[in-house]
């Protein structure tokens, strides 16, 4: 290993030092990997083919894995799903788990869940580790202080086998939110004011650490969900310094450090911070007051606007895209999203379908009713998650109110399962993307924040949860 740059450095610089196995003048270095994540989709793919070419996982101690993007969601499932050789998939990544060894996370596990809603839980990922998994919204797990980034099957194979990935160096961006969150906010409507501003590309080639006042306020599950998004930027990754909240929430984790080691690991977390003086190639602002309830308007995630507001008009560079936006979502520019009349409203996917996702749509929805022809469903991220909504009594005020309460996994945030919502319907969606039927074909999606979500359910058109407080 090098020795850390004695010049102030970003957090980043001091992780990239700390695994950088050997680097060249090209600004590639080839990076030691602490903990690989594996899901039933890419994952047994990846374990087959290291078999095929005779390798072995070189540490299965450090791999992980789990049944979330093809499995069924509803209860009494089993390895069958509705998507054509969805079992194939399943079956497949479990043998290949248990012949290398590898912990996974099965069906009937209570642990089971969404890859990033079970690896911070568990204690998988902690400050100062590299972690990789075959997702793009692996950024997710940078709210933890650990440099997490997502891959493809042949990188897995290749982390599997050497603990090692060769990756461009990218640069470095700050985004510092100072301020306060109004009453409401949510980190889903900070990161998409984010993207409305910077676009989805505004990250790219960077990781993005987040910093400033109001996420250092953020509680560690909405510090997820943030990071979760820096995906949509376009970023390599996003990460945040570890801080107490940190350090409470890992304290215990199945996974994390335990006694004098876990003293030890706390003292070297703490480190774990940027330097005064560092510098970034990119730095943002944004004043916290000026985030309210947000909702896309369009099919990207960078084309939002604040629930009260109306579909905007194009300027002269982006009118092709606008106009297909418009067209594809059936919208006119000038009008108002609020009162949009909606057909499915959905909460779930790896970046609201967490405890405290599920407590703030439940507080909206308690005494309430899914309006007459809307289906509505929520999706807990983990079987853990979904045990502990349930002994708060979460699962009878959704199932009281109209929702459909499933088994964990990421279900209807794209239908790799083999279930959609139907043909051009308008859903509001707690997930992370809006591409072109990414949750059905030419299902027209909305993503906003779980409140927003709950909110449009009861109303029965998208609607604004300031408008429903008590």
């Amino acid at each position: 290993m090098t020795t850390p740059n004695p010049s102030p450095s970003t957090l980043f610089d001091k992780l990239w030092a700390q695994h950088l196995v050997h680097s060249n003048d090209a600004g590639v270095g080839l990076i030691a990997i602490d903990r690989v994540f594996l899901h039933e989709r890419t994952g047994g793919i990846a374990l087959k083919s290291l078999r095929a070419a005779g390798r072995q996982v070189a540490d299965p101690a450090r791999v992980f894995g789990t049944m979330d993007h093809i499995v069924d969601t509803h209860v009494g499932r089993n390895d069958d799903t509705r998507m054509p050789g969805g079992r194939e998939f399943i079956v497949q990544t479990r043998e290949a788990a248990r012949a290398e060894g590898i912990t996974i996370f099965d069906i009937g596990d209570k642990r089971q869940g969404i890859v990033h809603v079970v690896s911070p839980e568990q204690g998988i990922v902690l400050p100062g580790l590299t972690v990789v998994c075959p997702d793009s919204h692996t950024c997710t797990q940078g709210a933890m202080g650990a440099l997490a980034w997502g891959i493809g099957s042949t990188e897995a194979e290749h982390a599997l086998a050497t603990r090692t990935l060769r990756i461009n160096r990218p640069k470095t961006m700050r985004i510092t939110v100072n301020g306060v969150l109004g009453t409401g906010v949510t980190a889903k409507d900070l990161a998409l004011t984010l993207l409305a501003r910077h676009g989805s590309r505004g990250g790219q080639g960077h990781i993005v650490e987040f910093a400033g006042t109001a996420i250092e306020a953020l509680e560690i599950e909405a510090r997820l969900t943030l990071c979760n998004m820096g995906a949509e930027l376009g970023c390599f990754s996003t990460i945040i310094a570890p801080d107490e909240k940190t350090f409470a929430y890992l304290e215990g984790r199945p996974y994390a450090p335990k006694g004098e080691i876990w003293d030890q690991a706390v003292a070297y977390w703490r480190t774990l911070k940027t330097d005064d003086g560092a510098t970034f190639d990119k730095e943002i602002v944004l004043d916290a007051s000026e985030v309210g309830p947000m909702i896309t308007w369009g099919s990207s995630p960078q084309q939002a606007i604040s629930i009260d507001g109306v579909v905007p008009y194009a300027d002269e560079a982006s009118a092709e895209i606008h106009q297909r936006a418009i067209t594809y979502m059936d919208v006119t520019a000038g009008q108002p999203v609020e009162g949009l009349k909606i057909g499915s409203a959905f909460i779930g996917s790896c970046t609201n379908s967490r405890l405290s996702d599920l407590r703030r749509a439940a507080a909206i929805l308690k005494g309430r009713k899914v309006a007459d022809g809307v289906r509505a469903i929520c999706v807990p991220g983990s079987g853990l998650v979904k045990e502990a909504a349930e002994l708060e009594g979460l699962d009878k005020v959704f199932i009281e109110a109209g929702f459909e309460w499933r088994e964990p996994g990421c279900s209807m945030c794209f239908f790799a399962g083999g279930e959609s919502f139907g043909a051009k319907e308008r859903v509001v969606s707690s997930t992370n993307r809006n591409f072109e039927s990414r949750q059905g074909p030419e299902t027209r999606t909305h993503i906003a924040s779980p409140e927003v979500v709950a909110a449009s359910a009861i109303a029965g058109c998208l609607a604004d949860p300031r408008k429903l407080a008590a």
